[in-house]
């Protein structure tokens, strides 16, 4: 593959049209091999991709530290390092958030010792805090852009009016939330209000958790440490109904010339030219499979045969547990 990725905008910030989800290079889905995912960085952005993704509660910092060492020296100028902030029980479940105006600050700090670096180019706060007012949230992150220590900003799987709320405060760049043919719950409400507001879009697992890819037909061999083997979608009962979509995505898939997993990611990048989809992968051989999704031309009849295939509504579970799903676009 050569280095020819298109950009798109996220607010006033450019980004390549697809970015690098590194999340499971520290958590989640299992060990991870440090020099692995490091490669797989560098390989990323020697392919055009500049957005990194991570988050100060992946491996509790592990993630930020990773990204850190893999982008030393010039390395560093080629990235839209994007990081997050907002839970603050770093040991544990990820039930504490935080937003007040002192954390903010104190997770910032932290992050950028972390990454190694005197800036964050795309600051989210992770989830939408109950307890705090977002203007309090968002003053105290538009304080750390005045301070040259953040770039732009962003919130992940905020609500509408809460969206509005913060966007009056300060410019909110880009809405992190997740996005695929299994989850489409920001469609309705969300995804317009970003548009008329003029905030970019930046899916998390497109690929629903690597299952729209085919490659799982079932929780076992997943390690035990694996989240999806608690989540409610790959359980017995829902799974084999989960299962047979993507029998549909690969029979269509086939005819196109493509993998499942790049039929989707496409259908994603085809949402619209504010949309930077970051599927998660540590191996270059998925990363270079994902990047050539974004060449893929659908028509309107292929656009509309994969609605058909995986059609709104038809997933069978929640995407995650109710406890979970309690800071979903809050």
């Amino acid at each position: 593959m050569t280095s020819n990725l298109p950009t798109r905008r996220l607010g006033a910030l450019t980004a390549s049209a697809q970015g690098l989800g590194c999340m499971g290079m520290s958590h989640a889905y299992g060990a991870a091999d440090d020099g692995e995912s490091i490669a797989t960085i560098h390989r990323a952005l020697d392919l055009g991709v500049t957005l990194l993704d991570t988050s100060d509660f992946y491996g509790q910092g592990h993630n930020e530290e990773l990204i850190g060492r893999a982008l030393t020296g010039a390395r560093r100028e080629q990235a839209v390092v994007a990081t997050k902030f907002g839970f603050s029980n770093q040991l544990g479940e990820p039930t504490a958030i935080r937003g007040d105006a002192a954390y903010v600050r104190q997770a910032c700090e932290a992050s950028l010792r972390r990454l190694a670096t005197d800036h964050i180019d795309l600051y989210y706060q992770h989830r939408v805090d109950p307890q705090v007012p977002i203007e309090e949230t968002v003053g105290a992150m538009a304080e750390l852009v005045q301070a040259g220590k953040v770039r732009h900003l962003g919130l992940s799987e905020a609500g509408a009016e809460t969206i509005r709320r913060a966007h009056a405060v300060h410019p909110i760049a880009a809405l992190q939330s997740e996005w695929s043919l299994w989850t489409r719950d920001l469609e309705a409400e969300i995804a317009p209000v970003c548009r008329e507001l003029g905030v970019g879009l930046v899916p998390f697992s497109p690929l629903g958790r690597g299952f729209l890819t085919g490659r799982y037909t079932s929780v076992e061999g997943m390690e035990a440490s694996d989240m999806r083997r608690t989540q409610p979608r790959f359980a017995d009962g829902n799974l084999e109904q989960n299962l047979a979509i993507v029998d549909h995505l690969n029979t269509l898939a086939a005819e196109k010339g493509v993998t499942a997993g790049q039929l989707a990611l496409a259908w994603v990048q085809h949402r619209g030219a504010d949309v930077v989809p970051i599927p998660g992968t540590r191996r270059q051989k998925y990363l270079e499979e994902n990047l050539a999704a974004v060449a893929v031309e659908l028509s309107q009849q292929e656009l509309a045969a994969i609605d058909a295939a995986a059609p709104a509504g038809k997933v069978a579970g929640t995407r995650y547990d109710e406890g979970s799903l309690r800071f979903v676009n809050g």
